[in-house]
């Protein structure tokens, strides 16, 4: 067989943070909730994307844009970022930005300039729905910053029936970021969520999709208790085997048989990923590589097998290390109790975490107070999230399987 020429073969598998993958598997029924939630001429319920990282939600709410566009809607958003939700104001300038975007280009009349020295005629211009626009619609509107905002969305709505629009996805990415500040008396995340509920009582179509962190849904529920009922909730979970087999298999149709290792090896991916897409990238990624190497050179016979131990010590470095290394030695102590438990990746409770500690724990038992006060700060650097159950969870997908590799050294 032919050797491939390494410089015409192009690896792909993406593993980066929000690329798409060369082939989506197993999301089509998240699709179809969105398509049904496009379908709403009132709108009722909006949208929570959520799932750990490396679950696919920033790729998956991407797809949902074309989707959006063939319905008639208009399509805003971006990722939030922590200084998005500082100040009321930031939130509401976020807001104008992203609106602008869309709306810049909708002419609403003619403005005449006045004569200027000889001129005989005056200069016409046209008036859009532009960022200075709506600014100066924002600023001259009295009250406080949700009036400002609920002003300048209600005004818009008219110029974008005529333009037959269903109306405008507001989407925003890793909006775990969202939050509100008491103690500056800054609430940008209820402001966000008043203004939407307003304007949707007013049976004007504005619809909101959060995706984020499964922290995201608590904190909307703790600002506003109607955030509730003004929501559906989709949790994004792993692939199953055959969604796994597919998203392995579609990339590779068109180099025939010379990679079929990689396809004889999917069982073996998905036990090792558990079905989290970006890990499946990651894997197949660094596989194609090795066979890529191998097959250029005169000297070695082409890779028909995964190296699987050297891969997952490169993913344990690339991925999970740097989140390691932000827990202290006790943390890590009571994070490996935890990758002890059999609920490890998907719940555990204080008391679960206690009875073992002092059960099987060769180290100092922990007390309910330790416990509560570490996970506490372990969720504030992103290693633990609290569901609204009361009870607690990897924000760090198969980090309870990195751990087990790290005490087995």
């Amino acid at each position: 067989m032919t050797k491939p020429n390494k410089f015409k073969i192009l690896n792909p598998f993406r593993p980066g943070a929000g690329h798409m993958p060369p082939y989506l598997a197993g999301r089509e029924a998240e699709q179809q909730e969105f398509r049904a939630l496009a379908q709403q001429d009132l709108v009722l319920k909006n949208l929570v994307l959520t799932g750990l990282r490396g679950v696919g939600k920033t790729v998956l709410l991407e797809t949902f844009k074309p989707i959006a566009i063939e319905t008639g809607w208009l399509w805003a958003g971006t990722d939030l970022s922590e200084s998005t939700s500082i100040t009321e104001e930031s939130m509401a300038l976020r807001l104008l930005t992203d609106l602008s975007l869309v709306t810049g280009g909708i002419i609403i009349g003619v403005e005449e300039l006045p004569k200027i020295g000889f001129m005989i005629e005056s200069d016409r211009v046209e008036v859009s729905l532009n960022f200075p626009a709506l600014r100066q619609l924002y600023e001259q509107t009295p009250g406080l910053v949700s009036d400002k905002l609920k002003t300048v969305l209600e005004t818009v709505w008219p110029f974008l029936q005529g333009h037959h629009r269903k109306g405008i996805v507001f989407a925003y990415d890793e909006a775990q970021n969202l939050e509100d500040h008491s103690g500056d008396s800054q609430y940008p995340l209820s402001l966000l969520l008043d203004v939407f509920q307003s304007i949707q009582r007013k049976n004007i179509p504005y619809l909101l999709v959060l995706a984020g962190l499964p922290t995201l849904f608590p904190k909307l529920v703790k600002s506003r208790t109607f955030a509730e009922r003004m929501f559906r909730t989709v949790f994004l979970n792993s692939l199953d085997e055959k969604e796994t087999l597919v998203a392995i298999r579609k990339p590779l149709e068109r180099y025939g048989n010379q990679v079929q290792f990689l396809i004889d090896a999917a069982y073996e991916i998905w036990l090792t990923t558990h079905g989290y897409p970006y890990f499946i990238q990651y894997v197949c990624r660094e596989a194609f590589d090795v066979w890529l190497q191998s097959s250029s050179r005169e000297d070695s016979l082409p890779c028909t097998s995964i190296p699987m131990d050297d891969i997952i010590r490169k993913l344990d470095s690339d991925f999970f290390s740097g989140r390691w290394a932000r827990a202290t030695d006790r943390q890590r102590a009571l994070l490996e109790v935890v990758s002890e438990l059999p609920t490890c990746e998907s719940e555990f409770t204080v008391q679960e975490i206690v009875e073992y500690s002092h059960k099987f724990s060769s180290n100092k038992p922990f007390n309910s107070s330790n416990v509560n006060q570490m996970l506490g700060q372990l969720t504030e650097t992103g290693l633990i999230y609290k569901n609204r159950h009361g009870k607690y969870s990897f924000a760090v997908p198969l980090l309870g399987d990195f751990i087990q590799r790290q005490r087995k050294g």
